[in-house]
């Protein structure tokens, strides 16, 4: 099988890109490595894909939500399936730079649906996020709850992201999955996110951010768990048969939540990243950041009925490996 993936310079996208050439797919990539964060850990990324792929993997530097250079750049190239993981990421930025989520996130979805209709892939598999709940109350969040009260401008972009989803599966019966994603960790992480950032500053010993005094709990899924679950999905696409799929269309168009199955509190993640490095955290109490939630906690029950999706790393485990992977990384 032949598979385009977006935002393949990504942490997910590089982490399922080489797991697919392992078990023998081709692989067609498609990033801007653009500067949100470090181009280097990004172009780190491509070479280890690389150099596992040689011929079997085909690069693209581009901007997807450009259409012409989507469309130009793809003319030559044929592939079965696409995993969508490329976009703006980011509750906090999506406050400093909402026309970057307007771009990635809106135009830049549409345009891979175009491509996906257009094509007649078998199956686009994309990514949404957990942050699709908003400020719900209800743990743990199961596909079926209502989605209609974003907190942050991301959370918006990526339910809407949803919705024209099931537009193109009614519209064209493109079989399509929606992957909420739970607090992706592990090695290979992306540096704005809360394990890098607070095991940079305690191998620093600088203080660690810690908000809403520490009452926080996130459902931490380990990047090998999250891939295991996307190949699942992408093998198996929902049948344009009329029976209601997980999260409630009657189109080819399921919605599952990809998490741990486990909500954490923040500081017992502390407390490991702690131990891992050999040293205590010094930590600056902050009230919640707008566009923040305090909890989320993710009901598989759908993905494991449907796809036998099981996580198997625990923070115990996971937390250590992403603090050796960090000290490799950076020669420490």
């Amino acid at each position: 099988m032949r598979v385009l993936i977006t935002g393949v310079a990504g942490f997910i996208g590089s982490t399922l890109a080489l797991r697919l050439l392992a078990r023998g797919d081709s692989v067609v990539g498609i990033d801007n490595l653009n500067d949100y964060y470090q181009v280097s850990l990004k172009e780190d990324r491509l070479k280890r894909i690389r150099e596992a792929g040689g011929n079997r993997f085909a690069f693209h530097k581009l901007d997807f939500a450009d259409m012409a250079a989507l469309d130009g750049a793809l003319r030559g190239e044929e592939f079965d399936r696409i995993v969508h993981l490329g976009a703006q990421a980011g509750v906090r930025y999506s406050l400093e730079n909402p026309q970057a989520y307007v771009s990635a996130n809106l135009a830049g979805h549409v345009n891979m649906l175009e491509i996906a209709r257009h094509r007649k892939v078998e199956h686009m598999v994309y990514a949404s996020s957990s942050s699709v709940y908003g400020g719900n109350t209800q743990l743990p969040f199961s596909v079926e709850d209502r989605v209609d009260h974003p907190v942050s401008l991301y959370a918006a972009t990526k339910r809407a992201d949803e919705l024209m989803s099931e537009t193109y599966a009614h519209l064209f019966r493109l079989p399509l999955t929606g992957l909420r994603f739970f607090t992706v960790y592990g090695p290979w992480g992306r540096p704005d996110m809360m394990m890098w950032i607070f095991t940079k500053a305690i191998l620093a010993g600088q203080p660690i951010p810690v908000f809403n005094k520490g009452e926080m709990y996130r459902d931490f899924t380990y990047i090998d768990d999250i891939v295991s679950g996307v190949i699942a999905c992408l093998d198996n696409p929902p049948a344009d048969d009329g029976a209601e799929k997980a999260g409630g269309s009657v189109k080819p168009h399921a919605l599952y939540n990809i998490g741990n199955n486990r909500s954490e509190h923040l500081m017992k993640v502390v407390e490991l990243l702690e131990e891992s490095c050999g040293r205590k955290a010094e930590i600056d109490f902050q009230p919640i950041q707008p566009g923040d939630v305090p909890a989320t906690y993710a009901n598989i029950d759908a993905i494991r009925s449907d796809l036998g999706y099981e996580p198997t790393t625990s923070i115990e485990v996971g937390v250590p490996n992403f603090v050796r992977w960090y000290r490799e990384y950076h020669r420490l």
